[in-house]
């Protein structure tokens, strides 16, 4: 069983930057593309940005493209989410996931282990 442990979320205004970051309990990433999600309230769980097993290919959601960015660190087992120049609409609930493809996904259903969450709040 993986479990995967998000931190870093909190209140920031606008216009202001986060670091989220998600790392495995028990068990490593080896061999996994990884991707961050987000749920606003009444909305849908949404596709954020995704990274491959290597870390040399990325893909963004339009919305946060040229804003947000994911990284990985394999050596210390960790996924990363830059999130710069925050929006009030980016408030929601984020979840990082562990995709069943090498190269990540935006699909949700790519994903077999998500973690917990982590809530931003953007105040305008």
């Amino acid at each position: 069983q993986v479990q995967l442990v998000e931190s870093g979320g909190g209140l920031v205004q606008a216009g202001g930057s986060l670091r989220l970051s998600c790392a495995p309990s028990g068990r490593t990433f080896s061999g996994y593309g990884m991707g961050w999600f987000r749920q606003a309230p009444g909305k849908e769980r949404e596709f954020v940005a995704t990274i491959s097993w290597s870390g040399d290919s990325t893909y963004y959601a339009d919305s946060v493209k040229g804003r947000f960015t994911i990284s990985r660190d394999n050596a210390k087992n960790t996924v990363y989410l830059q999130m710069n120049s925050l929006k009030p609409e980016d408030t929601a609930v984020y979840y990082c996931a562990r995709s069943t493809v090498y190269s990540g996904s935006y699909r949700q259903g790519d994903y077999d282990y998500w973690g917990q969450g982590t809530q931003v709040t953007v105040s305008s």
